[in-house]
């Protein structure tokens, strides 16, 4: 079994039999996602539909990276690294059929203005309007979303989140020990040179503490 394979591969000195393991794949994924549970020696792994195709080198390395976040262990194997660099580059086959014309034009703005026009557009999507999670760039699906709260926000705010989540398409991410790092030092640099950074910052926590008093107002009425 491949779950198997990729935890002695991980885990030399281990004996199989200490954890019970299972595989599956789920439509409810999307593209390239996947997660593992663990409840006391059963460790259930769940991957994207996507995954049933790939190289079986590139899931081991896959699984040995979750293994490594349910054991909190730090260990690097030369599968992980191939996964890495099919997650770096998946991007160029994913479909761009997802988009917006408010989130295309801040694209565009952002990609002209910061980028000189080079990075390629990805699947561009609004998500719920949450104020945790304001922006995130998916690498298997190549696709940026954006919280419903910059739906009618200044476009400097909305652009901001854009740019930041531009800047992991372009940086991606590396590892090391194991672990993956998506903020990294010259990431940060090149985030502090978005136009008037620091004020975009604090007004973005103004507009998210709005959203807070405002989703704290209508559930008192709702009562």
């Amino acid at each position: 079994m491949i779950v198997e394979k990729a935890y002695l591969e991980l885990y030399p000195d281990a004996k199989l039999g200490e954890y019970d393991f299972s595989l599956n794949y789920s439509r409810k994924f999307n593209d390239y996602n996947a997660n593992v549970k663990r409840k006391g020696n059963k460790i259930e792994f769940n991957l994207s539909r996507k995954w049933e195709k790939i190289n079986d080198d590139v899931r081991i390395g896959l699984i040995q990276i979750l293994l490594n976040k349910i054991f909190k262990t730090i260990v690097s194997t030369p599968n992980i690294e191939l996964y890495e660099i099919f997650l770096k580059k998946v991007h160029i086959a994913i479909p761009k059929v997802k988009n917006d014309p408010i989130l295309e034009s801040s694209f565009d703005r952002v990609n002209e203005k910061y980028f000189c026009g080079l990075i390629e557009k990805t699947n561009l999507m609004w998500g719920m309007d949450s104020i945790r999670k304001l922006g995130s760039y998916e690498y298997g699906s190549d696709t940026i979303t954006v919280s419903k709260i910059f739906l009618n926000s200044r476009r400097e705010l909305l652009d901001y989140i854009m740019y930041h989540e531009m800047l992991h398409k372009k940086h991606k991410f590396y590892t090391k020990n194991g672990r993956s790092y998506h903020h990294t030092g010259e990431f940060n640099r090149q985030e502090k040179l978005f136009e008037n950074q620091k004020q975009i910052e604090r007004d973005i926590s103004v507009l998210v503490r709005q959203n807070r008093r405002k989703r704290g107002f209508l559930k008192f009425f709702s009562l």
